[in-house]
């Protein structure tokens, strides 16, 4: 007697595999020193010799549960994982210092992850580089402009952080 998988175990291992995979894109540190680069090392390229490349799926988060095949609902747990896991290990990697002290962590040439913002259907890693520091009239830095694959652009330093083990 053979067993034939379920809905429920397919289901559950389609949802480990590309949790797998969310984990394993996880940015370690930059490839190179080269201000122009904003490649990372992964996980992933430990395993595979490379990173992990995948068609972007649509955003399934918006259409109502019982409107999604099976195969869209493993996509939007999916897409539910990353932005949460994503958020989280954001915020554990920030530091949050005063704003008193002049220091924020950060310098001109840093590899940083960039949080996306609340409408992104992006789920992947956004990275850039620091190209200025902004400090305001009492010296405080609380505006960088940085450089990645989407152009030249300003962030608070709310919304970035650096890469933990490049500290």
């Amino acid at each position: 007697m053979e067993l034939q998988p379920t809905f429920r175990t397919t289901f559950w291992w389609s949802m480990g595999v590309q949790i797998e995979a969310v984990l394993n894109s996880r940015p370690i540190c930059p490839l190179s020193n080269d201000p122009n680069d904003v490649e990372t090392l992964t996980p992933a390229h430990f395993l595979v010799g490379s990173s992990l490349v995948a068609v972007p799926d649509p955003d399934y988060t918006e259409i109502p549960m019982n409107r999604l095949s099976s195969w869209q609902l493993v996509q939007r747990m999916n897409q539910h994982f990353w932005r949460k896991w994503s958020s989280e290990y954001l915020n554990r990697l920030q530091q949050r210092p005063k704003w008193c002290k002049g220091n924020v962590g950060f310098k001109e040439g840093d590899l940083v992850l960039v949080k996306p913002s609340e409408n992104s259907d992006s789920f992947k890693w956004h990275l850039a580089r620091i190209l200025k520091l902004h400090p305001g009239k009492d010296n405080i830095v609380r505006v960088v402009t940085l450089k990645g694959k989407q152009g030249i652009y300003k962030r608070p330093v709310t919304k970035i952080a650096n890469l933990s083990y490049v500290n």
